[in-house]
């Protein structure tokens, strides 16, 4: 009986998609000093933090890395494509992403995912993940919070600095 209990609460566990696609939030200095991208794979291990928001954490990361500068319309179909590809199978998206197009990639996706039932938070950050007053854990703990939440925002958003603004405004 005991195993029935933990497989409806496994069942219970939000399913959030870590999307990484470039940008300071997913980088670290590396043995030589020089800035290398964090494998999202452990990143359970890296933020435990996310362990006590009690969901299933998965992540894609994009095959080639992109500085935000250099952000196309291209790229914000691949972004919608990996999401439609994903949808049936998680509860949210989290997109990381760098800071200076990330307000034109959200509007862009605002547009593109048509009845969307389900959070799309984009974050970033000003300084890498592992320098020690960075940015970058609180807006990706913060940003699963909110997508892992029971008050569902099915929108695309960005999460940066303790505020949560709508995609497209």
């Amino acid at each position: 009986q005991r195993a029935t209990t933990l497989s409806i609460v496994e069942m219970a566990k939000k399913k959030i998609m870590i999307i990484y696609t470039g940008g300071t939030i997913g980088m670290q200095q590396d043995h030589s000093g020089s800035l290398s991208p964090v494998d999202f794979g452990n990143v359970m291990e890296r933020v435990p933090e996310l362990k006590k928001l009690g969901c299933t954490i998965h992540h894609h990361a994009f095959g080639e890395l992109i500085d935000s500068s250099n952000v196309t319309p291209e790229f914000w179909v691949k972004l919608a494509k990996t999401i439609e590809k994903h949808y049936d199978t998680h509860d949210a998206f989290i997109v990381l992403h760098g800071t200076d197009t990330m307000a034109y990639s959200a509007s862009a996706l605002s547009f593109m995912l048509e009845n969307l039932g389900k959070p799309v938070i984009f974050t970033g950050s000003q300084l890498p993940m592992g320098e020690i007053r960075t940015d970058a854990r609180r807006n990706l703990i913060t940003s699963v919070e909110i997508a892992a939440g029971d008050e569902m925002i099915p929108e695309v958003c960005i999460f940066f600095n303790s505020q949560l603004f709508r995609g497209n405004r």
